[in-house]
């Protein structure tokens, strides 16, 4: 897993020259360099370090890599190594830490902390991907086989609610699981009323209706906060749509496109998606009632409900399951993976997508800080949002029902869409 990460990374800055290494300055991005020399150092901090290695695999790499000690701004005016000194930084931590994996079997504490850089590189893996997309590079190439956007190509949209039980569920991840984040601990009762939520997320067809109904101007579907974010952007449709005549067009890294009319909706921030909702009538579920309508067996009631790991089962994520692992390059109709579907019938719950949800993140009853990756979530409790689910470019192996993103309301830049639940 560790070389099929490494070789996911490369794939996704190989065709990039000297400027597109570094970017132009934003505030949602890194310059892909310096996120490069980043992911490796984390492998060296928390992997190599932390197991009692001593010797420093490169010379100061704290003062350039370390995001909490490297303001986000200063990336852009560091001394970088050259792409060819930090492929080579990459080569030398990965072989050593190969080395170590083979020469004995790791103990639960070293599974744990490859795991956790495992992990990271992939997380980090879809920012690469996104970045790409806010920057309008090419589509990324691939050295492994993907499908293309060919599997159950016109499935169509999914209308329609589902409705779940109210009851007390346990919202959060339980012991038996073999990885999970501290902000996932513990499996906890929350009492949860009847609900009704959608079966697919909110596609680009449905989103369009709300643009020309004026939705962007009409201050009565935005809170304080929306209409806070809309005066200071300057929006008047999601980040990357522009219209041709009367017709939509969205931006694919870069490429335009005539908009698709059943694909999920994506770069919509938290504030748009509230938007959206109040036009419509509707409203964002919360964290506990998206991972009810993700996980529990509707037979055995919501009290008793065996959770799943999945939507459809425990069964670990395949290509027939969601659209993850960047297998379609981008989003597909909210109506194909029918094998995919929750227990209650809802659809993409996993994959396509992030999910944006009403709530917002905070620790679980009992939380304790995982070492040592200790930022992880701490710092960013109270102002984040938490998105469930995963997205197209998410690999299979980090994300499951009880997987918690976060991101502040106005990101537009991540690959986020949502679904609804009625009033």
């Amino acid at each position: 897993m560790l070389k099929d990460a490494r070789r996911r990374t490369l794939d996704l800055v190989a065709d990039l020259n000297d400027e597109q290494l570094m970017g132009p300055q934003l505030d949602m991005v890194n310059p892909p360099l310096w996120e490069i020399g980043h992911v490796i150092f984390f492998h060296e901090l928390f992997v190599l370090r932390e197991l009692g290695e001593k010797k420093l695999l490169l010379k100061g790499a704290e003062e350039l890599y370390d995001s909490f000690e490297v303001v986000h701004d200063d990336r852009w005016q560091l001394l970088l190594p050259t792409k060819e000194g930090t492929l080579a930084y990459a080569q030398e931590v990965q072989d050593r830490m190969i080395q170590r994996l083979e020469s004995q079997e790791p103990s639960a504490k070293e599974t744990y902390l490859y795991l956790l850089a495992l992990l990271h590189e992939d997380m980090h893996d879809e920012a690469f991907t996104y970045t790409r997309q806010t920057l309008e590079y090419p589509q990324p190439k691939y050295s492994t086989n993907h499908t293309a956007g060919k599997f159950e190509a016109g499935a169509g949209a999914l209308p329609g609610d589902v409705e779940i039980p109210g009851g007390t569920y346990m919202l959060g991840a339980v012991p038996q699981q073999p990885f999970v984040f501290d902000n996932e601990k513990w499996a906890h009762p929350v009492e949860v009323k009847p609900f009704e939520i959608a079966r697919a997320a909110v596609t680009n067809s449905e989103f369009a209706e709300f643009a020309d109904a004026g939705g962007y101007e009409r201050e009565e579907f935005w809170s304080y906060g929306g209409r806070t974010w809309l005066k200071k952007s300057g929006a008047k449709q999601p980040v990357y749509w522009r219209q041709d005549g009367k017709n939509w067009q969205r931006r694919h890294f870069d490429t335009w496109l005539p908009l698709e009319e059943n694909l999920a909706v994506i770069h919509i921030n938290w504030y748009e998606a509230e938007a959206f909702c109040k036009w419509a009538g509707r409203r964002l579920p919360t964290e506990t009632e998206w991972e009810l309508a993700a996980s529990a067996e509707p037979a055995s009631g919501v009290q008793k409900a065996e959770k799943r790991l999945y939507p459809w089962g425990n069964e670990s994520a395949t290509s027939e399951h969601a659209n993850l692992d960047s297998n379609f390059i981008g989003c597909v109709d909210v109506g194909a993976f029918a094998k995919g579907d929750s227990g209650f019938g809802c659809r993409q719950m996993i994959g396509n997508v992030w999910e944006w949800t009403a709530s917002p993140f905070y620790p679980f009853p009992g939380y304790i800080v995982d070492q040592p990756y200790r930022e992880y979530s701490a710092p960013w409790f109270g102002y984040n949002k938490v998105l469930r689910g995963g997205c197209w470019a998410t690999r299979s192996r980090l994300i499951r029902n009880t997987y918690r993103n976060f991101y502040l309301p106005h990101r537009r830049d991540v690959f986020a869409g949502f679904r609804t639940c009625a009033k």
